[in-house]
């Protein structure tokens, strides 16, 4: 049970490390597409766009970041292939077969306790409700009881 706690705690490492590189790849992207000059890469296709000094990056700087953004990748990748490399391998689909059914048994094992603990509960709440119900009626009527045991007494006599 511990082994198989300590197994979705990788997972969820493991989801965390991916929601991690998703948002990393989603702010390069951002990065990439704001902060990049429109620069002609062919001669047959004209340069549509322009943007002002303030909005992109000089060429130095954008090729420092760009590759602060492929180490952070490249780094977070790694992480996330430790974390896959650690998930444990997949048990035979016979030995989980058979772990189920041991299960499934021990399932059935107790739910046919518990029956018997709920019947025998039952039975113990109907002999509790008689012996209360009995106890209750002589105490309700006391003159009644008074009033047969003379009577009893009187006939022995």
């Amino acid at each position: 049970m511990l082994q198989e706690l300590s197994h979705m705690d990788r997972i969820t490492q493991l989801q965390d490390e991916i929601q991690q590189l998703l948002t990393i790849m989603s702010n390069s992207i951002a990065y990439l597409t704001s902060r990049a000059n429109f620069l002609q890469v062919a001669p047959d296709i004209p340069i549509t766009k322009s943007r002002s000094a303030d909005k992109f990056d000089p060429p130095d700087v954008f090729e420092a970041n760009q590759k602060e953004l492929v180490a952070d990748l490249i780094t977070k990748a790694k992480q996330i292939d430790y974390l896959i490399n650690s998930l444990p391998v997949p048990e035979p689909e016979e030995e989980q077969a058979n772990r189920l059914q041991l299960l499934e048994d021990d399932m059935e094992v107790a739910n046919e306790e518990y029956i018997q603990a709920v019947n025998r509960a039952k039975d113990l709440h109907r002999q509790v409700s008689e012996v209360l119900k009995i106890m209750l009626s002589h105490d309700i009527d006391p003159e009644a009881s008074t009033t047969a045991g003379t009577s009893a007494v009187v006939a022995a006599g």
